[in-house]
């Protein structure tokens, strides 16, 4: 069971805000990794031998696509994120992912391949070898694969070859709150206007995840200088008290602004057990008898003593572990009474499960 400590107050407001229209962008290309010593696609991966003679006759080389048995490329589908204000020759790291059934893609290189934006323009152009995570290898029908080898990197792989299409804010800056809430958007607005309103504010909570500030006069020449001193201006933050519980796992996070209401927690343990075992019925030698199995079955129940536990008024939620922790709660138990506490109404924060 982890106890998660509250937001610290003075959190950077670059942390609890995204400015609008300062965002990466998605590339996606579509490309072929050669060299793969007769691991990549076979002919029946037929995109991948069409992709190789469109790729040849651009080169000049006429070939038909049914004469070529070529076992060394493989048809990837190559993403990059495109950082904002990525400017032209820039370098950017990219994924490359089979497509067809090549078995690996260790020790290949990537040809020319275009990367697209969702709006079909092309931003960056990617080329050079691909390094895998794991490998495959085998022979004589026994194989072994360790990670993916699939799927490849190529650190600064890409070359920018279209500015990034981001909006740089001008007259106003829309700070977008990532996790949306009234106080801290509250607490932002007080913020922003005590640094740089003055007499007249600057900043306005359009809503509970929206904040717009206007650029004030004297840094209308100098926005990126006004977004830098913006960003590490020292906000307290405000979150709702919540308990996460992954029931898969056993794990419980609890937010210090858990409060408990006065409560009392009688928690036992009932197990039954059922056993049944076979045994032999053999009939004596003389006996015109037949041999049968006969199940006995045994049933036992096994109850321990009650264990209860009282929080007074107030109890935080360190009081509340300890209090688990002290009648030999398990992580399972501790779900199961942190739901029954909370059907109980005596749990001031919400459940959330995943």
């Amino acid at each position: 069971m982890l106890t998660a400590p509250g937001p610290l107050p003075g959190a950077r407001l670059k942390d609890l805000v995204s400015i609008e229209g300062v965002r990466d962008n998605q590339l996606i290309g579509y490309g072929l990794v050669v060299g793969l010593a007769g691991k990549g696609d076979s002919r029946q991966t037929l995109f991948s031998t069409q992709s190789l003679t469109n790729l040849l006759e651009r080169m000049g080389v006429s070939v038909v696509a049914t004469a070529i048995q070529a076992k060394n490329i493989a048809a990837v589908m190559v993403t990059a994120t495109l950082p904002p204000f990525a400017q032209p020759g820039m370098h950017i790291d990219i994924t490359a992912a089979a497509v067809g059934d090549a078995s690996t893609l260790q020790g290949g290189i990537l040809v020319l391949t275009s990367l697209r934006g969702a709006d079909g323009q092309v931003y960056a152009v990617a080329q050079g070898p691909i390094m895998t995570g794991g490998f495959s290898a085998g022979r004589g029908g026994t194989s072994a694969t360790v990670n993916h080898p699939t799927v490849g990197r190529a650190p600064n792989g890409a070359t920018v070859e279209r500015p990034a299409p981001s909006v740089e804010p001008k007259g106003t800056v829309r700070l977008q709150v990532r996790q949306s809430d009234f106080t801290t958007t509250s607490h932002i607005v007080e913020a922003v206007n005590h640094k740089f309103g003055g007499d007249k504010p600057v900043a306005h909570a359009e809503n509970s995840g929206l904040v717009s500030v206007a650029v004030p006069p004297e840094y209308v020449a100098r926005t990126t200088e006004f977004i830098s001193e913006l960003e590490n201006l020292a906000v307290e933050a405000d979150r709702p008290a919540r308990v996460v519980i992954n029931e898969r796992t056993g794990t419980i996070v609890l937010g210090k602004e858990v409060r408990v209401a006065p409560v009392a927690i009688l928690h036992g343990t009932l197990s039954v057990e059922v056993q049944t075992t076979m045994q032999v019925s053999q009939p004596n030698t003389l006996a015109q008898g037949t041999t049968e199995v006969v199940p006995q079955t045994s049933v036992s129940a096994k109850e321990e003593k009650a264990r209860n536990v009282v929080l007074k008024q107030g109890a935080t939620i360190e009081e509340l572990v300890r209090a688990l922790a002290s009648i030999g709660s398990t992580p399972r138990d501790v779900i199961a009474i942190l739901q029954n506490l909370r059907a109980a109404g005596a749990l001031e924060a919400e459940i959330e499960v995943i």
